[in-house]
């Protein structure tokens, strides 16, 4: 990352490198409020740092329910809170394992919605769009081609077919993905 091997780093100096991570199957903290969880994305930062108003501009529902626990959630309402925490800190780089894993089709098109604007504007932080670039890691095909300005299919850890999200579909892509 920035020309700087990062595999032997610990997550917490990857998230200060401006990495921001949305693990598979979400890991909110269920037992912490909306607005601690949100807060964790802001763990490497001065204790001072507020909360970026405009995640709740992406996740309107959040902001209602800063006083719920994480746990007392929905899947997608966990989901959107994982992504705005990992957004929290306004990182360079967002990595999102499978987002759509789990998750009603009007949520998928909310998070569709938002990661298609972090990558044509990035995130808006204090009125000044901060670019980032985005990681996709995703089964759901549609979601995929919809969202992708590149593509990798992998197997096996391999890459054994990379191209312009646009060529997905022309090259093939869906025949070689498998669930």
């Amino acid at each position: 990352f920035d020309g700087v091997d990062i595999a032997r780093e610990t997550p917490y100096q990857r998230a200060r490198r401006g990495i921001g991570y949305v693990p598979q199957g979400r890991e909110i903290f269920s037992r912490l409020t909306v607005e601690e969880n949100l807060a964790m994305g802001l763990a490497y930062r001065p204790g001072s740092t507020k909360l970026p108003p405009e995640l709740f501009e992406l996740f309107p529902v959040l902001k209602q329910m800063l006083h719920r626990r994480g746990g007392d959630l929905s899947g997608g309402q966990q989901q959107q809170l994982a992504i705005a925490r990992a957004l929290a800190a306004g990182p360079r780089l967002l990595v999102l394992d499978e987002p759509t894993e789990g998750i009603q089709p009007s949520i998928i098109k909310d998070i569709g919605r938002v990661i298609r604007m972090l990558a044509e504007t990035g995130l808006p932080i204090d009125g000044a769009p901060r670019r980032m670039a985005i990681v996709l890691v995703e089964q759901y095909y549609d979601f995929a081609e919809e969202l992708a300005d590149r593509y990798c299919v992998m197997e096996r850890g391999e890459i054994v077919q990379q191209g312009r999200g646009a060529n997905m579909a022309a090259e093939g892509a869906r025949a070689r993905m498998s669930i």
